[in-house]
């Protein structure tokens, strides 16, 4: 069990670990296991195995989900985890067949679909079918684990989105938002950065991006082009840091003897 304050990065990767090792162990038992009859067969590549397997295609999604989603502010990630939701409907989509078959928890086929060394030409196979281990699957086991991880991972998506609103409406962010010019900010940032302003300059660009962003709920995109694109621009590359000084010095011009 874990909760929604933890790194789940970390808790997919151990959890991996220790399913890799079930997984292992229960394909040991099976691989040589001689089932009594057809019913004990089914009933083990129908409703346990999947129960294995669906947490190891969970964890592994999550991971890959965590670790690739963005270091930007909540409109960038709600939109990362709603492209996550779009790819599972996709997946129901093109598995309508068989999950209709799974959801009415039919069993007209499951003697061809749920029985080692057996399966149904007329039934959508994976294209990895015959690269599985005979011993330890059939055609379609798989298959209901997919569906066990992806509900759970819908779970997951929605928890995550049902977060980001808590956190807009809880008004737990910064009330900043930053109004001006996202290449601005950029030259702004970068030239504190080079200034050794932040922690001394024992820090990394990408961290002090990341801060921003989620900061000022902004998403500033490839930094590295836009400051490549700045080092090179013709009007110099401190356009906005000249704005900003000419603007305090002018405001001070104003304000003298107030």
């Amino acid at each position: 069990m874990y909760d929604d304050n933890q790194d789940m990065v970390k808790v997919a990767e151990n959890s991996l670990l220790l399913i890799d090792q079930a997984i292992r162990k229960v394909k040991d038992m099976v691989s040589t296991h001689h089932f009594e009859n057809m019913a004990e067969e089914v009933y083990f590549f129908k409703k346990l195995k999947p129960q294995f397997i669906s947490k190891f295609i969970y964890y592994s999604t999550i991971l890959e989900i965590e670790s690739q989603k963005p270091n930007a502010g909540n409109k960038a990630l709600k939109k990362y985890y709603e492209s996550e939701q779009e790819k599972l409907n996709n997946f129901y989509l093109e598995q309508a067949e068989f999950y209709s078959y799974y959801r009415r928890e039919a069993t007209y086929l499951d003697h061809k679909i749920f029985v080692r060394n057996s399966y149904d030409l007329k039934m959508k196979l994976s294209f990895g079918f015959y690269n599985f281990d005979t011993n330890f699957t059939t055609s379609h086991d798989h298959m209901i684990a997919r569906f066990i991880a992806t509900r759970q991972i819908d779970e997951f998506l929605k928890r995550q989105l049902e977060n980001l609103g808590k956190n807009t409406n809880g008004k737990t962010l910064s009330p900043l938002v930053w109004s001006a010019s996202k290449v601005g900010l950029i030259e702004l940032v970068y030239a504190l950065y080079q200034m050794r302003c932040f922690n001394g300059g024992n820090i990394e660009l990408s961290e002090v991006i990341r801060f921003v962003e989620k900061s000022l709920n902004t998403d500033l995109g490839n930094f590295h082009k836009t400051i490549f694109e700045i080092r090179n621009r013709k009007q110099g590359p401190t356009k906005f840091l000249h704005l900003v000084s000419d603007h305090l010095t002018q405001h001070f011009l104003n304000t003298e003897g107030e």
